[in-house]
């Protein structure tokens, strides 16, 4: 009997996809660790490991659900660097009748399986995934003909549409769509943080594996206590949890940061969404269901919905929109390279060491350590958005580049100059002071401009919004910042400036 032969990728974790809903003994699904995977940037360790360690348990789930599994390990013999090469060893050994692949969600694996399907002597096919709210070109379709996307008109018309937070026909519940300027408070340490209760997993002998194989990694591996969920099971408890003790704070509190709150009340669901553990439908009811019931506030249900079925599902769309060539935009034309500090935490100002030291710890940091700490002072400082982009590809181990690359050169260093967003999301040092601890006991003084202690982020926002004027001056959103340059003294622009490019010229030594 010739099998049909199924690919299962390391972010298809999915035991609930209709490929599963009957056991067949001519059907074989493949499984594989593969460098080409590895080190098509550098990634994290735990990203590396929580990766495969879920595709190990998922493979065990399925057979032990009675399908049949051929899985290639990372140090296996004869496990070879390239999806396709493997591919066609695998093909070949089982003498398959046929090959199907669930739709990537990666530009570059997409193409990859299409052109290979198009060398095959057998029936090949792509099917869908079965995850996401949207089709790929569900948002090129609704902005067609658009000058300027808006995710707010997006995220609307997917409330409507999927009848989300809706007290009638097009009547959102509160009377009100957006509920994000309530959720702008700092943390000063109550409520209190919840307790991490995910359960860790002793992973050593795995990365001995991955690293015998050769594979590079960077960030603290932590193999011995990796947080990240194995499977739908543990995935589902996580998801309860923070529905439970989480979610009635979320709104508040989540744009704030804090030394000791790591977590704060993010719900660190985006691995498991993101590897197809969990559905954002099942995510997006439960978080609903909890502001139905009276347990969690409308503006915190409706700030966490808008991440899921607003935001996550834009940026997929913006991706597939404007993949090939979205990776190469520059219109800033920033070319610096990444300071040593990107990779070891080592700077003196105390925010940029907190959070990207928490990113190399823990393969994480929540959406406003990376916007408005990390992303913020790249832009400012005119690091390589590709460089940027790689960095964050690699470092969370929740990044897949149909989720991090509009993200990142799009949101954070709006390097699409508004293709995604409607304005650079930078800040001064009084933000970061304003929503964090970070500038208490910091070398740097954040009342400060020009000074040699003064925070450097004062210095480079002026400058950047100086520097990039021709581009920039007319946004109507920047209306603000405009006035308020043009009503600085020409020697204070010129201290600006100078201090500026003092700071870009001595980066790694801040």
């Amino acid at each position: 009997m010739q099998p049909l032969c199924r690919l299962i990728l390391g972010d298809q974790l999915n035991p609930n996809h209709s490929w599963f809903g009957e056991k067949r003994r001519d059907v074989i699904y493949l499984m594989m660790e593969v460098r080409q995977e590895t080190d098509y940037v550098l990634h994290h360790a735990q990203k590396i490991i929580a990766i495969f360690a879920g595709m190990r348990d998922f493979a065990r789930h399925l057979r032990e659900q009675g399908h049949r599994v051929h899985y290639l390990h990372i140090d296996d013999a004869g496990n070879l660097p390239s999806l396709t090469k493997n591919l066609d060893r695998l093909l070949q050994e089982h003498d398959a009748s046929g090959f199907e692949y669930q739709a990537p969600d990666e530009w570059r694996l997409d193409e990859q399986l299409a052109q290979y399907i198009g060398t095959l002597g057998i029936p090949a096919r792509m099917v869908d995934s079965e995850h996401f709210y949207t089709t790929r070109d569900e948002a090129f379709h609704l902005f067609e003909g658009r000058q300027h996307w808006l995710m707010e008109h997006f995220y609307r018309q997917m409330r409507i549409k999927h009848n989300v937070l809706m007290s009638g026909p097009r009547k959102p519940v509160g009377a009100k769509w957006n509920f994000d300027h309530d959720n702008r408070k700092s943390w000063s340490g109550t409520p209190r943080e919840p307790e991490d209760v995910r359960t860790l997993h002793d992973h050593s002998v795995l990365w001995e594996s991955i690293r015998d194989a050769g594979v590079d990694s960077f960030g603290r591996p932590s193999a011995s206590a990796i947080p990240w969920p194995l499977n739908r099971e543990q995935a589902l408890q996580q998801l309860d949890h923070f529905i439970d003790e989480a979610l009635p704070h979320f709104g508040d509190f989540q744009d704030a940061m804090h030394t000791k709150a790591p977590r704060l009340f993010h719900s660190l669901l985006s691995f498991a969404l993101n590897t197809k553990m969990l559905n954002p439908r099942e995510v997006v009811e439960a978080a609903e269901q909890a502001y139905r019931r009276g347990h969690a506030p409308l503006p915190a249900v409706e700030g966490f919905i808008r991440q899921i079925l607003g935001w996550r599902e834009y940026v997929r769309g913006v991706y597939w929109a404007h993949m090939p060539g979205y990776d190469k935009l520059n219109v800033f034309k920033h070319e610096t390279p990444l300071p040593h500090w990107f990779w070891d935490g080592k700077t003196r100002m105390r925010c940029l060491s907190h959070a990207i030291g928490q990113s190399l710890d823990d393969a994480h940091a929540h959406h406003i350590q990376r916007l408005m700490v990390i992303g913020n002072f790249a832009l400012l400082a005119g690091l390589a958005p590709q460089e940027v982009h790689e960095w964050y590809l690699g470092v969370y181990v929740d990044a897949f580049e149909w989720v991090e690359l509009p993200n990142t050169l799009g949101m954070s260093q709006f390097v699409d100059h508004g293709m995604l967003a409607t304005k650079p999301y930078v800040s001064s040092a009084a933000y970061i002071h304003r929503m964090s601890d970070y500038c208490k006991g910091c070398h740097y003084d954040r009342r400060k401009r020009e000074e040699d202690d003064a925070c450097p982020f004062n210095a480079l926002y002026w400058d950047f919004f100086d520097r990039h004027a021709d581009l920039l001056s007319s946004n109507p959103r920047l209306g603000m910042v405009y006035m308020q340059l043009a009503k600085m003294s020409d020697e204070s622009k010129d201290a600006l400036r100078s201090k500026a490019r003092q700071l870009r010229r001595q980066l790694e030594d801040l």
